[in-house]
């Protein structure tokens, strides 16, 4: 007897139901349960354990979405986290009774449980993914280490795989004083994430320190304490050396042709 799609359950820490920073328009945003990375900068530690939170299935999470429907016309349903792809079954259920009904899917996700063992899984959610937001962390393997507590490699095949399954992909990305604003560390993001043909666009997000309460109440150190929070304007400076150096790459690929 198969399951009916809609029955099917997740671990969700929390949905947002007007998000207007995930993906295009007005959208209807769920944070999922569970995350690998441990990373410095993440403002939000309570998403980490996995197999915690409100359990919910694909028709109760629709149904919350239809509350609001009217405002999500040009807009949509944004999966984040937590990281998503922990629990891909159940993420693909969601985007493809999504589909279904018409809605926009996009994925915020960071790659990093991607597996080629695991590919038709994770071609079943392309088939249903209109748009992914990318968290890029770092340009360098090692830093990437450093900053996340993960290997890079996950992340960089998994953008492959967008590529390869013509997925339209926004890179996000956070500067983080003496982390992630070296020229030569932004250069090198550039010139990494500038070979992807399905790259569409490029978040640069200024590091943040409102994410330090939540780990004072969650009993975790803070690894950043004492980092200050980036200025706009860098942030802004950064985006434009990082655009600069992807189209240098762009031209590089037509030249070889």
């Amino acid at each position: 007897m198969k399951c009916n799609p809609e029955e099917q359950k997740g671990y969700i820490h929390s949905t947002e139901s007007f998000g207007t920073v995930d993906g295009p328009g007005i959208r209807f945003v769920i944070f999922f349960q569970g995350c690998p990375l441990r990373c410095k900068y993440c403002h939000n530690p309570d998403t980490w354990q996995p197999n915690q939170g409100n359990k919910m299935t694909v028709g109760e999470l629709l149904e919350l979405y239809q509350h609001n429907e009217r405002f999500y016309q040009k807009g949509g349903i944004t999966a984040t986290g937590g990281e998503p792809l922990m629990q891909l079954a159940f993420l693909t259920a969601l985007f493809t009774e999504a589909k279904k009904r018409g809605i926009h899917t996009c994925l915020d996700t960071s790659g990093i449980v991607y597996t080629k063992s695991k590919r038709e899984e994770f071609e079943k959610l392309f088939a249903v993914t209109d748009l992914v937001l990318l968290d890029v962390k770092h340009s360098d393997p090692k830093g990437h280490k450093e900053l996340t507590g993960q290997d890079q490699e996950p992340v960089l095949a998994f953008a492959k795989a967008l590529e390869e399954a013509r997925v339209p992909m926004i890179v996000r990305h956070v500067i983080v004083p003496g982390i992630t604003d070296g020229k030569e560390e932004l250069a090198a993001l550039g010139h990494l994430i500038g070979k992807f043909r399905n790259l569409k666009g490029l978040e640069v997000l200024p590091y943040h320190t409102m994410g330090e309460k939540k780990y004072e109440q969650l009993g975790i150190p803070y690894p950043l304490r004492g980092v200050e929070a980036m200025d706009k304007k860098e942030a802004g400076k950064a985006r434009e050396l990082l655009l600069k150096i992807i189209m240098e790459e762009r031209k590089n690929m037509m030249n070889k042709k």
